[in-house]
C-alpha cells in the first residue's frame, strides 16, 4: 500500500503523480484517476471522492464492465490467488482468510453461480459501512441474497460497493477518519440492543420495556456529551439542551424519533437524534458555545405500531395531543393510559410540553432518505423541498361470489379482478405526476376459495404527492376511476378517508441553509421531496421546518433489518449539521441577512 498524502499534496501534483498516488484506489484502474484529475483543485476530501465517482459514472458500460471485471472473486480473496495489500486487509477485517471448509466451498459455488449468471464477479466492501469489516456470515448471506437480483439492479450495485471499496481506501491514504461518522454509527448498534424482539431483531414501541430502555440510554449519552439540562416529558420525549452565550436569543429545535417498526433498522429516527449528539460532544470537546441555545429531542413515538396514534409525541409540542389516544388499547388490551403509568408518566402534565414558537428560531431533521434516490445519484446528502401530502382509504369491492368453473368470463362480477385493475389505474395514475406515489398495500379477499370467483375484496389505499392540490387532483382522478370501473364490471365499492396529511414544504430559508451547508462540503446540491412522513410534519404546523437526508445503502432499503447507512455518509451528515449552526451563528452576527 502507497504512502500517506494530503489533499494539498494531491493539489499540487503533476498528472502523472496525481494518477500515480491514486491508481491503486480503484482497482487495477488507473484511468479513473486520469479522469478526475482535470477537476482539481479539490476543496475538500468529499469533493475529490465525487470527482472520482463521477468519472467512472460519465465512462459509460463498458469501460464500468472491465472496471468491475478487474476485481477478484471472493474465493480469490480467501486463498486460491495472491492479494494486494489493499486486499490483505480487506480479507484480514472479514476473517475471509480463516474460512472454514464448509464456507469456502459456499463461496466457491456462489462465486461459480454469481458469475454464470451475471458476467462478472461479485463485489462486495467487505470492509463494511463502518469500516471494520463484515462477518463471513454476513457477507455468504449478502451473497446469497444479490444472487437473485435483476442484471440491471445487480450491476449498479457492484459499482457502488467499488465506490466504497475506494472510499475506504481512499480515506487511509489520506489518513483521514470519520470520527463523528463512527461515534453515531456505534450508538446506533448500542440502541440497537434494546428490543421488544428476539435478538438480532430490532422492534421498539412506544412505552414496553425497551423502548424505556432506549430512553435511559439517550439520556445518559447526551449528558456525556455535554448538554447542560437533560430530562424526559410527559410522553417520554428525551430533552437536552445546549445552552448558548446569549440566554436572550431564540433556540434551534433538532431532533426526531427513537422508536421502531416491527422488525425495523437502526438509523430511522435514530440518526436525527445521534448526529446532532455528536455534534454538540464536537462542540462541548472544544468549548465552542453557539449565540444560541440549541435544544435536541428523541422523539418517543412517531410509528404507530403499539397504538394507533402516529407523531404522537411531536403533536404534543404543538398543543395538538388528542386525549383520545389514551383510551387506545394495545394488541394486549393495555390502554395507553395504564402504559403512561406504568412508566411513571403523568398525563396532566402532557399540556406542558407544548413550545412557544415565538422562543424557537426553527426547527431541522436529520433524517435517513428511506429511498433508492440518492443510493443510486451516488450522493451522500440530499437537501428536501417538501414532505409529501398524503391521504389514505380503506376500501371495499362488492361484487358476486360465484361458482369458479360455471361461470362464464363475461357474466362474472368479480371483486378481485375489479380491485386489480384500480391497482392497475393507481400506478398508471401516479406515474403521469412528478413527485406522485400510490399505494394499494394491503388487498384481502374475505373467506375467498380456490373454486370461488372473489364477491369481495378488501384493500387499502395510500396516496402522496409533494403539494396538496397534487395529492387533491390524484385522489379525485382515482376515486372517479373506481366509480367507472365498478360500474363497468357490475360491482360496487364502499371508500373510508382514515387520514389526511398536509404537505409540509421545507421553509425557503432553512432549506437554503442546508444547502449551503453541503456546498461548503465540496457536494453538488441535489434537492427532492420526502415521501415518508416525518416529525418535521408535526412541527411545520408551529415553526419554520426543513430536512436533511442521508444515503441509506443496499438501494436505500428502509423499515427492514437491512437499512444502513455509512461512517462516512454519517460523518458528512454531522459536518453539514456543524456547518448549518456556524452559519446560523453568523446569521446572529449579521441580523441584516434575510
Amino acid at each position: 500500500m502507497k504512502g500517506a498524502i494530503t489533499l494539498d499534496e494531491i493539489n499540487a501534483a503533476s498528472q502523472a503523480e496525481f494518477v500515480a498516488a491514486l491508481a491503486d484506489i480503484y482497482e487495477h484502474s488507473p484511468w479513473v484517476a486520469e479522469r478526475a484529475a482535470a477537476q482539481r483543485p479539490f476543496l475538500t476530501l468529499a469533493q475529490l471522492k465525487r470527482a472520482l465517482v463521477v468519472a467512472v459514472r460519465e465512462a459509460g458500460e463498458p469501460a464500468q464492465l472491465a472496471l468491475l471485471r478487474a476485481h477478484p472473486a471472493l474465493a480469490e480473496r480467501a486463498g486460491v490467488t495472491p492479494l494486494t495489500a489493499a486486499s490483505q486487509d480487506e480479507q484480514a477485517r472479514a476473517g475471509l482468510a480463516h474460512c472454514t471448509s464448509e464456507e469456502f466451498a459456499s463461496l466457491q459455488s456462489l462465486n461459480a453461480r454469481y458469475l454464470q449468471r451475471f458476467g462478472w464477479p461479485f463485489i462486495l466492501a467487505v470492509r463494511g459501512p463502518r469500516a471494520s469489516g463484515l462477518s463471513r456470515r454476513e457477507i455468504l448471506d449478502t451473497f446469497a441474497r444479490r444472487l437473485d437480483q435483476p442484471q440491471e439492479l445487480e450491476f449498479a450495485e457492484c459499482l457502488r460497493q467499488v465506490h466504497r471499496i475506494a472510499e475506504i481506501r481512499l480515506d487511509e491514504r489520506l489518513r483521514f477518519e470519520p470520527v463523528l461518522g463512527r461515534q453515531v454509527w456505534d450508538w446506533a448498534q448500542a440502541l440497537a440492543a434494546h428490543s421488544d424482539a428476539a435478538p438480532g431483531t430490532l422492534t421498539v414501541t412506544y412505552l414496553t420495556d425497551a423502548h424505556r430502555a432506549c430512553a435511559r440510554q439517550l439520556a445518559h449519552w447526551m449528558r456525556e456529551c455535554g448538554f447542560d439540562e437533560v430530562g424526559e416529558d410527559a410522553l417520554g420525549n428525551v430533552v437536552g439542551l445546549y445552552r448558548g452565550s446569549d440566554p436572550a436569543a431564540r433556540r434551534l429545535l433538532t431532533g426526531s424519533h427513537y422508536d421502531t417498526v416491527r422488525n425495523g433498522g437502526r438509523f430511522d429516527g435514530r440518526l436525527g437524534i445521534l448526529v446532532p449528539m455528536a455534534c454538540v460532544r464536537a462542540l462541548h470537546a472544544s468549548g465552542r458555545r453557539l449565540p444560541f441555545d440549541l435544544e435536541l429531542i428523541g422523539f418517543a413515538e412517531e410509528e404507530g405500531q403499539r397504538y394507533k396514534a402516529t407523531f404522537l409525541a411531536s403533536s404534543a409540542l404543538g398543543g395538538t395531543f388528542d386525549a383520545r389516544w389514551l383510551d387506545q388499547r394495545d394488541a394486549q388490551g393495555v390502554s395507553m393510559r395504564e402504559a403512561m403509568q406504568a412508566a411513571g408518566l403523568r398525563e396532566e402534565d402532557i399540556p406542558a410540553i407544548r413550545r412557544d414558537p415565538a422562543r424557537y428560531l426553527g426547527f431541522v431533521e436529520i433524517h435517513i432518505e428511506q429511498g433508492p434516490v440518492l443510493d443510486e445519484l451516488d450522493l451522500p446528502l440530499g437537501a428536501v423541498s417538501s414532505i409529501n401530502g398524503s391521504v389514505r382509504y380503506l376500501c371495499e369491492v362488492v361484487g358476486v361470489a360465484s361458482h369458479a368453473g360455471t361461470t362464464p368470463m363475461d357474466r362474472r362480477r368479480d371483486a378481485a379482478v375489479a380491485a386489480a385493475e384500480i391497482a392497475l389505474y393507481v400506478e398508471e395514475r401516479a406515474k403521469a405526476d412528478r413527485g406522485s406515489v400510490g399505494t394499494l398495500g394491503m388487498l384481502q379477499v374475505p373467506d375467498g376459495s380456490i373454486n370461488v370467483v372473489p364477491g369481495r375484496c378488501r384493500f387499502s389505499l395510500d396516496l402522496r404527492a409533494p403539494d396538496d392540490a397534487q395529492r387533491d387532483a390524484l385522489a379525485r382522478d382515482v376515486l372517479q376511476r373506481i366509480g367507472a370501473i365498478c360500474a363497468h364490471r357490475g360491482v360496487r365499492c364502499s371508500v373510508e378517508e382514515t387520514l389526511r396529511a398536509a404537505a409540509a414544504p421545507s421553509d425557503a430559508g432553512w432549506q437554503r441553509r442546508w444547502e449551503e451547508a453541503i456546498a461548503r462540503l465540496g457536494l453538488p446540491v441535489h434537492r427532492m421531496p420526502s415521501g415518508a412522513g416525518h416529525d418535521a410534519m408535526k412541527l411545520h404546523e408551529l415553526m419554520p421546518q426543513a430536512m436533511l437526508f442521508v444515503r441509506g445503502g443496499n438501494a436505500g432499503i428502509s423499515h427492514n433489518p437491512l437499512e444502513t447507512v455509512t461512517d462516512d455518509d454519517a460523518h458528512l451528515s454531522a459536518l453539514a449539521f456543524l456547518e448549518l449552526l456556524e452559519g446560523l451563528a453568523g446569521e446572529c452576527a449579521a441580523p441584516t441577512r434575510t
